[in-house]
């Protein structure tokens, strides 16, 4: 007869070991539940989706569920380490593992692809061909460049040339635009575009960022783009660089901002009338662009950050005898030409970029930031 205590106590000493502290599929510590058909032990998060899964995982809690030993001594036999051996024998270099704090789609589809398509054990490569082979075409909604509706959308990929293209009739053989590799950057926003599988592609025209807002209604169908997009990328960046390794080529794919939101902003006399802008900063590149709103496809400018020990520095509060607003929580960015006001809405939202400022400040230049300052000066002249 099971002992519901002891077998509690033998899953709570497993989950404590290395590997399985860890979600098997987003990483998150100390998960709270197993899948007693996989042998992985996984997040609550994660769960949801191995529990819309019934023929491939089932899930139970590992503290409140009652446990046989039978699956107790199942349990003992795998763990994530060698269930990930498994499922993620062949996961291409650049396919990207979604983390904890991803959004639902990511992760919900990378579980799908490791349990229930099996992409990644080596037995089947036909999925990965959709994202693998060099070339991706597809129907995507697109969001209007100066107006709020979604419209059909071409898009061609390809490795051949390193280039994005998209057209605005599917037949059409002349592209509305030609995206280099270079530049181009792909992350999903969701609440931002105000859909599940909302995917913002970023690139530079002129030296200045330019967004497209996409979506797939099919959530593989929009995570296997991002991943061709990432695939393309990756080549790229091989070509560029080819004594380069790929794990150090990796993080340089595809990028996620450290900080996004509306703040108020002053001009350079600082008694200009504070005008609300959507700001993004970006650590790779040390950039904190802004637009009219979070939807808008060009940027309006951008500002360098540079280091303390070039001039930049950032600190609560704005100037005395700067203009007010109804905003007031001030936030002064200090920097070699100039001074920056920026305010915020909530004192949290003050704290959190003042915070975001200061990782970027902390952080030392690499040849190509001296670049990208050096253009975004000449622009400015």
């Amino acid at each position: 007869m099971a002992c519901p205590e002891r077998n509690k106590k033998i899953l709570l000493d497993m989950v404590k070991q290395p590997s399985n502290d860890h979600c098997a599929d987003c990483g998150a510590p100390e998960p709270d539940w197993a899948s007693y058909k996989l042998g992985v032990f996984v997040c609550v998060n994660c769960s949801g989706t191995h529990r819309d899964l019934p023929a491939i995982s089932r899930i139970k809690s590992i503290r409140l569920d009652f446990w046989d030993d039978s699956l107790v001594e199942f349990m003992k036999t795998r763990g994530n380490a060698a269930a990930n051996a498994f499922y993620e024998k062949c996961v291409p270099p650049f396919y990207y593992r979604p983390q904890e704090k991803d959004c639902v789609v990511l992760k919900d589809q990378w579980i799908r692809a490791k349990y229930e398509r099996r992409e990644f054990t080596g037995e089947n490569n036909s999925f990965q061909q959709g994202y693998s082979s060099g070339l991706y075409e597809g129907i995507l909604w697109k969001k209007g460049k100066d107006n709020k509706q979604f419209l059909k959308r071409r898009f061609l990929l390809s490795e051949t040339d390193f280039t994005l293209r998209y057209f605005t009739k599917e037949d059409s053989k002349k592209p509305k635009a030609v995206i280099s590799m270079k530049d181009l950057n792909a992350v999903f926003q969701p609440e931002k575009i105000g859909h599940a599988n909302g995917l913002q592609i970023s690139y530079l025209e002129e030296e200045r960022t330019r967004n497209l807002f996409v979506y797939h209604d099919n959530s593989q169908e929009i995570v296997s783009c991002f991943n061709a997009i990432r695939a393309t990328r990756f080549a790229y960046l091989q070509k560029v660089n080819p004594n380069a390794r790929d794990s150090d080529l990796v993080p340089l794919i595809t990028r996620s901002s450290i900080k996004e939101g509306y703040m108020e902003k002053t001009g350079p006399t600082q008694w200009e009338p504070f005008k609300k802008r959507w700001f993004i900063l970006n650590l790779m590149d040390r950039k904190l662009s802004y637009f009219k709103t979070s939807l808008d496809a060009l940027e309006l400018g951008a500002v360098f950050i540079g280091t303390e020990g070039h001039g930049y520095s950032v600190r609560e509060g704005q100037p005395k005898g700067s203009r007010s607003s109804r905003w007031r929580f001030g936030v002064t960015l200090e920097t070699p030409d100039r001074q920056f006001v920026f305010l915020c809405d909530q004192e949290q939202d003050q704290r959190e970029w003042i915070e975001a400022f200061k990782l970027v400040i902390s952080q030392p230049m690499l040849p190509q930031h001296y670049n990208t300052e050096a253009n975004m000066r000449r622009m400015k002249k």
